[in-house]
């Protein structure tokens, strides 16, 4: 083995030599920037911890339900339920007949369910947070079920009175089932261990996942009519309502912060076609966003680390088609040696940043070719596409022809094992 080792590595030398060291040093200059900042922001996330403290108030839990899987919907309610929030506002279409039906039969004084005829995410959002009773209005998508603990510990944070929202730790749910669901589940830990803490930690995350939020009512009230009316470009905005939300309550002047200890579990596509929607989705959403955060001036008014993060965002087609156009097009002789060279450098530099995830599932490695495909995939194509369509407005992944999101149905997911069935009865008995 070792002889294979070091005859593969004096194999790279060799092709490496075919280039000069002076020609790759563009390269390497840029290199070594971009590297510099993926290691101060990763250090910066290593040093945030979660608030630890006794802190709670009154929390109303707000969810938009549009076509949800109505079997992915009660479970996630139980979830929701059993960390004793004191109201849950759900707030599904008043044509999702069977939702409705179903959840008439759940009988807990805290679930009050308001039909809306639907104009998008935003609207039902709206009709919620102003029906809301509590102090803090926890936003959550309705295919997301949360850890035990995650309402306490989202609530921590408030007790300093200049944070006005609070994110959550996310992660795939049965993130097995599916290979695009272990990509997803790669790319979620490599955000949210190494990423969105760094933001957290200076108190400006710059977008709080509406998978899970947590803001002060009071906050978001005030603007709560620039949520339901964004414009860009002539255009109404349908998504993104969760970066809108963010920079809305950051230009306000309070705090946006991370709390690793709330954990939520969301559903993700099971199918590459639902999967590449999915991200084109969120790619718009981020240019909006983001450029509308730089028009406005609300960027430059944020910490160093989170103009980085966003102006890294905003550009990287850009920096990764340059690096990758010059070290293919270049300086790397047209050859199976500067292919695999190639190929080399950018499975060592993708295995290096998803450290995050292996550690914590070793046996993944072996995904490392695919993972790195879908980033450059990302970066690139659908970053380009997203950029030049970014107004086209739509969810892409739901739709009134279909329940459940594309891919994300109850159907996707692996049978409850009769264990989980009886607990799931015992609970819905105790409710």
């Amino acid at each position: 083995m070792s002889r294979f080792i070091d005859g593969v590595w004096s194999w790279l030398v060799a092709a490496a030599a075919e280039t000069s060291w002076r020609e790759l040093m563009p390269l390497g200059l840029a290199g070594a920037f971009v590297w510099g900042l993926w290691f101060y922001r990763v250090l910066l996330s290593r040093l945030d911890r979660p608030v630890l403290n006794d802190f709670r108030t009154s929390v109303s839990v707000v969810v938009p339900s549009y076509r949800e899987d109505p079997d992915i919907l009660l479970e996630c309610l139980r979830s929701w339920l059993a960390q004793n929030p004191d109201e849950v506002v759900l707030v599904p279409d008043v044509g999702d007949t069977e939702v409705l039906r179903r959840l008439a039969d759940v009988e807990d004084p805290r679930l009050r369910v308001l039909p809306f005829t639907h104009r998008g995410k935003r609207s039902a959002l709206g009709v919620g947070i102003r029906a809301a009773r509590g102090e803090l209005v926890v936003l959550v998508d309705s295919d997301t079920r949360w850890q035990r603990g995650l309402l306490a510990a989202v609530q921590m944070p408030f007790a300093d009175p200049t944070v006005g929202g609070v994110g959550t730790q996310q992660n795939v749910h049965q993130r097995a089932t599916s290979v695009w669901r272990r990509v997803a589940d790669w790319l979620v830990n490599l955000r949210y261990y190494d990423y969105v803490p760094a933001m957290g930690r200076a108190g400006a995350v710059a977008c709080l996942s509406g998978r899970t939020a947590a803001y002060r009512r009071s906050v978001v009230l005030p603007v709560l009519d620039h949520l339901e009316n964004e414009f860009f470009l002539g255009r109404r905005c349908v998504a993104g309502d969760d970066g809108r939300l963010t920079w809305l309550v950051l230009a306000s002047g309070y705090r946006t912060v991370h709390q690793s200890s709330a954990r939520a579990m969301s559903m993700f596509p099971s199918t590459l076609r639902a999967f590449v929607k999915q991200r084109v989705r969120w790619s718009r959403n981020s240019y909006r966003c983001y450029l509308t955060a730089l028009w406005k001036g609300w960027l430059w008014r944020t910490p160093l680390i989170t103009k980085i993060t966003v102006l890294q965002i905003l550009l990287t087609p850009v920096t990764m088609g340059m690096a990758l156009g010059y070290l293919l097009l270049s300086r790397l002789e047209l050859s199976p040696r500067g292919a695999i060279v190639v190929l080399f450098w950018l499975l060592v530099g993708r295995g290096i940043r998803g450290w995050s995830h292996l550690r914590r599932h070793p046996r993944e490695l072996l995904m490392l070719p695919l993972v790195a495909a879908v980033v450059i995939g990302i970066s690139l194509p659908i970053k380009l596409y997203a950029f030049a369509t970014m107004n086209r407005q739509g969810w892409l992944t739901r739709g009134a022809d279909r329940i459940g999101g594309d891919g994300q149905g109850a159907s996707t997911l692996s049978p409850p094992t009769r264990a989980r069935r009886r607990a799931v009865a015992v609970s819905s008995d105790a409710a």
